[in-house]
């Protein structure tokens, strides 16, 4: 069997990776669509600490809003605004509400970026994308760390118990969208990478010694 010319050997090599660059680059815009809904329920979501079995009251905790159950009747009674800081029971919760909130805006705003597919180079765009996702897991990282440090304040303790300080939880649990948030950092971080990679596959198709040259016409 004769070998196919290194022209068409060329093509058939720049065909499959220009596919497979694209493959990827698609799964790597569906998981970021994902990986936005994920941060937008992280944020607006009260369950990052929550009461258990052994604790006073029964209650939730988000980043600005929170719910602790009445003595009396056992209804929970919600607290707590995005649009009034006074109404967040912890400045620690707040800085952590600033952060988270930052976090998901870029991520949102990689969705957003999308668009300038159409209009640029996609290297450059998928470099602008990486970065925005990079940041926003340093912004959620933040976020998770720094809002451990308001657990000290009285309407947590109130419902965890008075064993309650910062970094310590007492008598509560930690929630499924605390948990979330720490699991989204690591794959703000992926996507990070993957779009890196994505951006210097599309800086350079081809490897120098499969460009194609015209052939010449006497």
């Amino acid at each position: 069997m004769d070998l196919l010319p290194a022209q068409e050997a060329a093509k058939i090599y720049h065909t499959n990776y220009v596919r497979n660059s694209r493959a990827i680059g698609v799964m790597w815009g569906v998981f970021t669509i994902c990986f936005a809904i994920i941060t937008v329920v992280v944020y607006i979501q009260p369950y990052w600490i929550g009461d258990s079995v052994n604790t006073p009251q029964a209650g939730y905790f988000g980043l600005f809003q929170y719910c602790i159950g009445n003595a009396l009747t056992s209804e929970l009674i919600c607290k707590g605004s995005f649009f009034d800081f006074n109404s967040i029971p912890s400045p620690a919760f707040r800085t952590a509400m600033f952060f988270v909130g930052t976090s998901m805006l870029l991520v949102v705003g990689t969705m957003v970026a999308f668009s300038l597919f159409f209009f640029c180079d996609a290297g450059n765009v998928y470099k602008i994308c990486a970065w925005m996702q990079l940041a926003s897991a340093v912004l959620m990282a933040m976020g998770c760390m720094i809002y451990p440090d308001g657990w000290n304040a009285a309407e947590v303790k109130r419902m965890c118990g008075q064993k309650t300080d910062k970094y310590t939880l007492g008598n509560c649990t930690m929630r499924w969208a605390y948990i979330l948030a720490i699991i989204s950092i690591l794959d703000a971080v992926l996507l990070a990478l993957l779009s890196f990679t994505l951006g210097n596959r599309q800086d350079k198709l081809l490897p120098d010694e499969f460009e194609m040259n015209e052939p010449d016409k006497s």
